[in-house]
């Protein structure tokens, strides 16, 4: 009912605003998937769809930010048609185009980059008992809900660790709004999210009593990093957590997603808008403040970029 009505008022402002007869005019309603209410990507996501909007009487493009489980629910629903664009991880999306872990035997060919966005960091945070990665061994962890990113590059590092079933830590599925609590009660031992720095969520969880921020890291992690071309080493800056040390860590690209099938046009409107007001989108949300209007490099994408976004950063490349 809410796409509905955003589709009737949008024809409404578009058939208003254009001199064209009505079948000259082109309209669009395109979903974009992000990620939990009380996530990143949905806010990330509602400042793209804002940008995109502003350009909503000339363009018949209208953008919707729609909550959802996450990267992994994000790439299926692009596959089946019921989100247009999405924000997905760049490991989860290299996963899916090549038919890897959770999406073996399925490749997703079609799947198509639109816009690299922020670095996200693996970022572990643990009772003060837990020091290294080692000590999780048989503790208790909650790593984000089934069809999250932070999940799937949790089933990375656990295999990468090697553990015995007998040394595997127990996941402990809860809302993100209890894991604070739930650590400092002992309920659970850790928690690994997949995020931007800095971030008010680790702020909180480390002022509300005595936690650490675990170091990814060690011989385990250089050899996943080397076989996952999509992992950079990173580091989670201490100084925003008050602590003098950095934290070593690895981690991912967000990046805006669509298919190969995407309405050109479309996929225009987006790549133009969003590219060509780099810093109005900096500006939306902490975690996008490292942006840049450099040329998009290819190679480092998990997923081919779209064409026509390729022509948009061209574009905006020469105009400088």
């Amino acid at each position: 009912m809410k796409r509905f009505l955003w589709t009737i008022g949008a024809l409404i402002i578009i058939l208003a605003a254009s001199p064209l007869s009505a079948e000259d005019r082109f309209h669009f309603f395109a979903s974009l998937g992000t990620g939990p209410t009380n996530g990143v990507y949905y806010p990330v996501g509602g400042a793209i769809c804002t940008i995109v909007n502003e350009d909503l009487r000339s363009s018949g493009v209208r953008c919707s930010s729609e909550t959802t489980p996450g990267s992994v629910y994000n790439i299926e629903a692009l596959r089946s048609g019921e989100l247009e664009f999405a924000l997905v991880q760049s490991d989860v999306a290299f996963a899916a185009y090549n038919g890897e872990g959770v999406f073996a035997g399925a490749p997703f060919r079609d799947l198509r980059s639109v816009l690299p966005l922020h670095s996200e960091l693996v970022t572990i945070v643990a009772r003060p008992e837990i020091h290294q990665l080692s000590d999780l061994s048989g503790k208790r962890i909650n790593v984000g809900p089934e069809g999250s990113g932070s999940r799937s590059t949790w089933d990375n590092i656990q295999t990468a660790l090697g553990w015995t079933p007998a040394q595997t830590p127990r996941i402990v599925d809860m809302s993100i709004d209890q894991i604070g609590a739930a650590l400092c009660s002992g309920s659970i031992d850790a928690t690994l999210l997949v995020l931007g720095h800095p971030s008010p969520r680790i702020r909180a969880m480390l002022d509300a009593c005595a936690l650490n921020l675990l170091a990814v890291d060690g011989s385990a992690v250089d050899g996943l990093l080397a076989a996952k071309p999509y992992f950079t080493k990173g580091k989670i800056p201490g100084g925003q957590y008050g602590s003098s040390a950095d934290v070593p860590s690895f981690g991912v690209t967000a990046i805006l997603m669509t298919t190969a099938s995407m309405d050109s046009r479309v996929v225009a409107e987006f790549a133009k808008s969003l590219t060509s007001q780099i810093d109005a989108l900096k500006k939306r949300h902490p975690v996008l403040e490292s942006l840049t209007s450099q040329a998009i490099s290819a190679e480092t994408l998990p997923a081919p970029l779209h064409p026509v976004a390729a022509q948009a950063n061209g574009e905006l490349g020469a105009a400088k």
